[in-house]
């Protein structure tokens, strides 16, 4: 015969008291803590970036706001001895636009040295709070953030398929785990259609290049290829927008040429990316040429070829504007044409990409008596990151100024922050808890 066991069977009817408990337990849960996302407070410790700073404070309030429903983010910041180049270009926009470049800045993802560390050299997409406005195209208010497997070097830009704005990853200044980072850059991001160099009274201007080569009496050779080429064509539509920029040689560079390189008898479409290899996608006038931030620049060769491909190092020796292509270095010798939006530059040499040119060694050719430069073999400039510092690492400390033990005090602080923060956010909730069952 079956039995059965009286066992008791707990009927609980949950009284309002406790529905309220456990409402103000998932609330609790839903908002656990979080940093308070004043990036000027962040920075006021760092007088190094005070420029960047002021810069934050004088944007929209609206970018208050848009912060405010942020919880996790990384901060490019750009220290004042890089932000200087771009003070003029910055003051002449609108409040709005202002907040919009500072928001091309806050990368709406918390990315940890160690992160930066991890990523591949095809790139990282990551989205910028300027994407979340609606007022960029398709996905350019994204960056793309890529890291030579190397030298370490972390670079970011523009997601655009062109885009001269770019920068260099220097060092991490401030880690709030989970919730905040700051990284040093060393350019300000100008996000894609974007004409920062671009006066607000500029002119419209319609130049004819090869003529204004031919007046300057000394670029026959350079005019005559351009024009037997077809690209000036396509340099001259490039003058609206953000400019352009060009590298002439004088006629006495091509005489000069090394005799295993053979620029003439090259096919037609790898002329064309030489002379293309001589322009800039924005424009430089002769001072922004001499205070570059950014001394790797793409070319109009770029654009055509593949990012990272036919780019130029551009750097000050010797009181001179000098260009690196890799494997042969020229320097500036005049100014031929400078008007907003073209500025067109006699270069000492021809400039001669290393895809093309690199696997022929380029025999040194001796400058003439009272020329300070010449076409020829030369080393890359230092570049002033060394290619042994890894962004996110213990390398080097950095030059920038900011309170003794930095980085082991963040990180103490960050970490005793969090605890604290923790134990208050747990025991809520286990009060809650002894509440609700004590009803």
């Amino acid at each position: 015969m079956a039995m059965e066991a009286d066992l008791p069977i707990s009927h609980f009817t949950p009284t309002p008291s406790i529905l309220f408990l456990l409402f103000l337990l998932s609330s609790a849960i839903a908002t656990a803590p979080t940093a308070a996302l004043n990036i000027t407070n962040l920075l006021s410790s760092f007088p190094d970036f005070s420029d960047f700073a002021s810069l934050l404070s004088s944007s929209s309030s609206s970018l208050t706001t848009d912060l405010s429903r942020r919880s996790s983010i990384t901060l490019l910041a750009v220290p004042n001895t890089y932000l200087s180049a771009s003070s003029d270009l910055t003051r002449r926009l609108s409040s709005s636009s202002r907040a919009d470049v500072v928001r091309y800045h806050i990368l709406l993802e918390y990315l940890s040295p160690s992160d930066l560390r991890r990523i591949s050299s095809s790139g990282k997409l990551v989205t910028t709070l300027l994407q979340t406005t609606g007022r960029a195209t398709n996905n350019f208010g994204s960056v793309n953030i890529t890291r030579d497997p190397i030298t370490g070097i972390v670079s970011v830009r523009s997601p655009a398929p062109y885009s001269p704005s770019n920068a260099t990853i220097l060092n991490p200044i401030k880690t709030l785990p989970y919730n905040v980072s700051v990284f040093a850059v060393n350019s300000l991001l100008v996000p894609y259609g974007f004409d920062l160099m671009a006066s607000e009274t500029r002119p419209p201007l319609g130049l004819n290049i090869t003529k204004a080569l031919i007046d300057g009496h000394n670029f026959n050779v350079a005019a005559s290829m351009l024009a037997a080429s077809g690209v000036v064509e396509e340099f001259e539509a490039d003058e609206g927008g953000a400019g352009i920029t060009l590298f002439v040689p004088v006629d006495t560079a091509f005489a000069q040429l090394p005799s295993n390189v053979e620029l003439q008898s090259l096919p037609a479409d790898k002329k064309a990316v030489v002379l293309k290899f001589h322009v800039l996608h924005s424009y430089y006038p002769l001072g922004s040429l001499e205070s570059i931030v950014n001394p790797v620049q793409p070319t109009l060769a770029t654009e055509d070829m593949g990012a990272g491909s036919f780019t130029l190092n551009i750097s000050r020796v010797n009181g001179s504007v000098a260009i690196n292509t890799g494997i042969v270095q020229v320097s500036v010798t005049q100014t031929v044409f400078d008007q907003n939006p073209v500025a067109i530059f006699g270069v000492s040499g021809v400039l001669l990409p290393k895809e093309i040119f690199g696997k022929n060694p380029i025999t040194t050719t001796t400058p003439k008596p009272g020329t300070p430069f010449a076409s020829g073999t030369a080393q890359p400039p230092d570049i002033a990151f060394s290619p042994e510092f890894t962004p996110g690492l213990d390398g080097p400390p950095s030059h920038l100024s900011s309170p003794p033990g930095l980085g082991q005090d963040i990180r103490s602080k960050a970490e005793a922050a969090a605890a604290i923060n923790g134990f208050h956010f747990y025991t809520l909730i286990l009060a809650l808890l002894c509440i609700a069952l004590s009803l």
